[in-house]
């Protein structure tokens, strides 16, 4: 997780059923990032958590750094990319469909700020690196066996 001012770019690898979360500030050009890998913090292990990693805690964290530079929640704005299948199970369980759950619980997360989705790059079943500019407000996606796009 972090927050960056333009000209900074913000950047995150390794997406496969994580999800990459970018909240940011059109008219201040600041943008913040969170990795989540999990949907729910009950999913820990242990009893210290590293926020960033849970769409529960990540997004309301990476919220409150966003507001300590001075950004209102309420200009906040989002673009997700990531939760892919990454592998096929013969059973059907739920516990195993991680990325779709993930894009489902930041969705939830997103709605209850009510921050806007402004545009998403999710599913399928290759992993993506994201970069965002927060002086363009552009998300590059880079998928395995892909190629680039932006949203």
């Amino acid at each position: 997780m972090a927050v960056v001012k333009a000209p900074n770019k913000i950047r995150t690898s390794g997406l496969g059923s994580c999800v990459g979360v970018v909240l940011y500030d059109e008219k201040k050009n600041i943008a913040g990032l969170v990795h989540i890998m999990l949907p729910n913090s009950s999913l820990g292990k242990t009893t210290t958590i590293n926020e960033a990693k849970f769409a529960d805690t990540g997004i309301d964290t990476l919220i409150a750094k966003l507001k300590a530079e001075g950004v209102s929640p309420l200009r906040l704005k989002a673009k997700i990319a990531g939760g892919a299948q990454m592998f096929q199970f013969t059973v059907n369980k739920d516990v195993m469909r991680i990325g779709p759950r993930n894009v489902e619980s930041v969705k939830n997360q997103l709605e209850k700020h009510r921050i806007p989705i402004v545009a998403e790059d999710t599913g399928g079943n290759s992993g993506r690196t994201i970069q965002f500019d927060p002086e363009t407000n552009m998300l590059t996606i880079r998928t395995v066996n892909q190629g680039v796009c932006e949203i």
